[in-house]
């Protein structure tokens, strides 16, 4: 018992460190991309679209090394089911669940092709705003603009991931979704790729620092579920607000099962 316990505990110190150094491992590459690689691709690529999807596709590649990082050094471990299924999305919306704080960085990392609605503080912190601009990400400010944006990338054949809880889970707590990704499904009249995200135990959540790992190994299992058509919605009423109110609580039961919720 008592060795078993003494390898917990060195177990976990180790974990420490070795999230510690992933993340400014995570830092410095943030560096090398947004003053070395992004300024070069911009200045080989004319074409500004064609410069997002090259820089999309460079933090593709570093979210996979990232995570394979990660995984490595026994910070966490994780698995990815169906992720067949987003290489093969277009013009859709990829909607997820957000558990963690590398929610983001694990489902990017299968996507070459991944357009994000950002908070408007990422644009203005002198680190990633860099990134989020030479990627073509969407500022989530104005709706109307949001929406007009999201229409034009969809257009282009591009998919949107969005969390819409618009933050992390707090563990404990019923989770609640905001209107967003509902209100762009109906008014683009797109469908919604599911993807479900469990952590046990849980990690990187908003209430704790990254320094406060649990006892054992937290594992991901990242789940590409199906697919949400909101055409039904659609025919169901002449009202835009109701069709994304009814496809919001639709939603949520799809991205948390009963048998998950508390």
């Amino acid at each position: 018992m008592a060795v078993n316990s003494l390898y917990l505990k060195t177990n976990q110190l180790w974990r420490i460190f070795a999230t510690g150094f992933c993340f400014s491992v995570f830092g410095v590459g943030g560096l090398i991309l947004s003053f070395i690689l992004i300024p070069v691709i911009s200045r080989v690529t004319p074409d500004p679209t064609i410069t997002e999807y090259r820089v999309q596709r460079l933090i593709q590649c570093s979210f996979h090394i990232f995570c394979r990082l990660m995984k490595f050094t026994g910070a966490i471990d994780y698995e990815i089911t169906g992720a067949e299924h987003l290489q093969h999305d277009r013009n859709c919306l990829i909607v997820a669940n957000h558990p963690s704080l590398i929610d983001y960085v694990l489902i990017a990392s299968q996507l070459k092709q991944c357009d994000c609605l950002v908070k408007s503080a990422i644009w203005r912190n002198p680190f990633m705003k860099h990134i989020v601009r030479a990627a073509g990400y969407i500022p989530n400010e104005a709706p109307d603009d949001v929406i007009s944006i999201c229409e034009q990338r969809f257009d282009q054949g591009n998919v949107l991931l969005v969390f819409p809880e618009g933050t992390r889970t707090t563990p404990g707590l019923d989770p609640k979704l905001q209107r967003g990704a509902a209100q762009i499904a109906i008014r683009t009249q797109r469908d919604l790729r599911v993807v479900h995200i469990s952590v046990t135990p849980s990690f990187l959540t908003k209430e704790k620092m990254w320094y406060q790992v649990p006892k054992i190994k937290p594992f991901f299992h990242v789940e590409i579920k199906g697919k949400i058509e909101v055409e039904p919605f659609i025919e169901q009423t002449n009202s835009p607000t109701l069709a994304a109110r009814k496809l919001n609580r639709y939603l949520a039961e799809a991205l948390f099962p009963k048998n998950e919720q508390r």
